[in-house]
């Protein structure tokens, strides 16, 4: 594998931003018709799979992807590079497709010793677990490589792929979380076959390349966060478990996951492209020239990131309900307050992980996995108390509760040659501007206004004037790096 031409971290970011742009337009187009043609029972199923889904991914990859992206030899040679493929990217995907088949022969043992089925749904599930390893472990070589555009152009395609074909099958054969899977599984094996052509061309396995010792140097530094991965998709989805337990209806879990759903497409928008440009460039500044540098980076990447977290969030608070009223219909308004609370929690959070990002570039792997599981276990207790107080609105604010502790113990236990905070100027220009328009709303009597897409035409219209407008007269770096912004990102 030849390594990649490095690029500046502003390259990156326009790509995965702009893919990111691309992918959310699908999104727009594919979350709106989903909801609206199945009914929260059939969202439940697929929210409550996934959980399942996602837990059993982040078992069999054993923290390959990890290992991957702190390990990659930077500016080595072809040797070192076959070494790194054999040792941390072949041996890995090998040993997970053992993993998983271990578990399906005992899994379908099980079921056939009990008398019992598995469902049509529960085998595309399943399915799925090998081939979101693949491309996951394909992608994040992809990525610490600086192959952003090959990455970015190979997401988008596949994103649109998969609401045609998604989509096609809910309308044409049945409406149900099965046609969902069926679909999503189609185009997992396509995207799969497409990288493993690159990965026969660009990968090389070399048997006298296996070297053990640096597997299991590997897995010490990538199995703790085997767990703080477990944790980390227990954080994002045990809600929906323990709302179908603890309530005992798919319908609650289905209105918990449609809000939550939209949340998480607007958190991909604002996180995605900042971490997939921000971390190979954060990992290759460290190791080559120390924590001064990050610091560095982090500044001027907080910027941009501290006026954009803030001005979304202000804008979900204020009108997230009608949002997704709009998008899903009168059907899904009960979605609406879960979207405004976890929308605005996955806005702000992301500063709070950039100002403390630096221990896994320490590779203190045990302490990212503590953090992790005590946010875990910060949500999952209040879960069990605000759960029978609440409904599914106590999973929300458990969930909040849960992702606000993980960022502020990153913070406090961040090294302080790496903690980088916003300036207070802008902060004090974000939260401000914030605060004049969520002012503007609540003044503005937006209740007049019948039709949710006129309350959300009108706030966007007060959104411009009170926040956008003010932060681009009082900063005048923010309108410098909206039309600068190759020279100003810069930084390699």
């Amino acid at each position: 594998m030849k390594p990649a031409n490095t690029v500046g971290v502003g390259k990156h970011y326009a790509r995965y931003s702009s893919a990111t742009v691309m992918v959310m337009l699908a999104g727009l187009i594919s979350f709106p018709a989903l909801t609206r043609l199945l009914d929260n029972t059939q969202y439940g199923i697929l929210g409550y799979y996934d959980t399942w889904i996602m837990m059993t991914v982040a078992v069999i990859k054993l923290g390959a992807q990890h290992a991957i992206l702190r390990l990659y030899p930077f500016g080595g040679d072809e040797s070192r590079l076959t070494h790194f493929a054999t040792n941390l990217v072949f041996l890995p995907m090998i040993i997970s497709v053992a993993l998983w088949s271990i578990g399906i022969i005992a899994f379908t043992s099980v079921s056939w010793w009990s008398g019992g089925s598995i469902s049509p749904v529960l085998w595309c599930a399943i399915l799925s677990i090998p081939l979101l390893v693949f491309n996951s472990q394909v992608e994040m070589t992809l990525r610490v490589s600086e192959r952003s555009r090959l990455l970015t152009t190979t997401k988008i395609a596949s994103r649109w792929l998969e609401l045609l074909v998604v989509l096609g099958a809910v309308v044409l054969i049945q409406r149900s979380a099965l046609s969902v899977y069926a679909g999503k599984l189609l185009c997992m094996l396509i995207v799969a076959a497409f990288y493993a052509r690159w990965v026969h061309r660009h990968l090389h396995f070399s048997r006298a390349a296996i070297d053990l010792d640096s597997y299991r140097a590997s897995l010490h530094y990538s199995l703790p966060l085997v767990l703080n991965e477990i944790a980390g998709a227990a954080l994002v989805s045990i809600d929906r478990v323990m709302l179908k337990h603890m309530i005992g209806d798919y319908a609650a879990v289905g209105i918990y996951t449609v809000g939550y759903a939209l949340a998480m497409q607007l958190g991909v928008l604002v996180n995605a492209p900042m971490w997939d440009a921000f971390n190979p460039v954060a990992n290759r500044i460290h190791g080559q020239e120390g924590p001064a540098r990050v610091r560095a980076l982090k500044s001027r990447v907080l910027l941009p990131a501290t006026y954009a977290c803030i001005g979304v969030a202000a804008a979900i608070w204020a009108i997230g309900s009608d949002a997704l009223q709009m998008l899903s219909g009168p059907s899904k308004a009960a979605s609406g307050p879960v979207f405004a609370w976890v929308g605005t929690m996955f806005a702000m959070v992301l500063l709070l992980d950039l100002s403390g990002y630096g221990l896994l570039l320490l590779k203190r792997s045990k302490t990212v996995t503590a953090l992790m599981l005590l946010a875990l276990a910060v949500n999952i207790g209040l879960n069990l108390i605000w759960i029978p107080a609440y409904g599914y609105m106590g999973a929300v604010y458990a969930t909040v509760a849960g992702y606000m502790t993980l960022g502020v113990t990153r913070c406090v236990l961040c090294p302080r040659d790496l903690f980088q905070m916003p300036e207070p100027r802008v902060l004090s220009i974000a939260v401000g501007s914030a605060t004049v328009f969520l002012l503007a709303v609540y003044f503005a009597d937006l209740s007049v206004f019948h039709a949710p897409w006129q309350r959300v035409a009108v706030a966007g219209v007060l959104w411009l004037s009170c926040y956008l407008a003010p932060v681009l007269m009082l900063d005048h770096r923010v309108w410098r790096l909206v039309t600068h912004w190759r020279t100003e990102m810069t930084i390699r």
